[in-house]
């Protein structure tokens, strides 16, 4: 258990010091490590998206009843915010395993992303034409 903590505070150190990956293995082209930081980027615009479409919901609909309306938004907010420790976790796992020359890691967080938000959308279809319809 200890290790654990241990070896997970190490990884969220590497999040406010790159220059410590820049430690391991050897440079990669710049092209990838460019790459990864697009993505990255393209992942905190995701993440941003999510926590403004959270307040958007919690602001502008307020016909919905206020758990419905809070139980959105906060799904939002939350999944932002998911997204936005993704985003960093991931550059620095990305960039860690081009300096070592290694397969880049997989993830499951962009499938679970993509059902979240789907689940989302449909709730907020049926929530918009059940509400017209009484």
């Amino acid at each position: 258990m200890i290790d654990a903590v241990r070896n997970t505070a190490r990884a969220v150190g590497l999040w406010f010091a790159p220059e410590r990956v820049r430690t391991e293995g050897t440079t990669p082209d710049y092209r990838f490590s460019l790459a990864n930081e697009r993505t990255f980027l393209a992942w905190l615009r995701t993440s941003l998206a999510l926590v403004g479409g959270g307040f958007a919901v919690d602001q502008f609909l307020h016909d919905l009843q206020r758990p419905v309306r809070v139980t959105l938004a906060v799904v939002l907010v939350v999944g932002g915010a998911m997204c936005a420790v993704r985003a960093v976790n991931h550059w620095v796992r990305c960039e860690r395993a081009m300096r070592r020359g290694e397969d880049l890691p997989v993830s499951r967080f962009p499938a679970l992303l993509a059902v979240v938000v789907a689940t989302m959308a449909v709730a907020m279809l049926l929530i918009a034409v059940l509400g017209r319809a009484g």
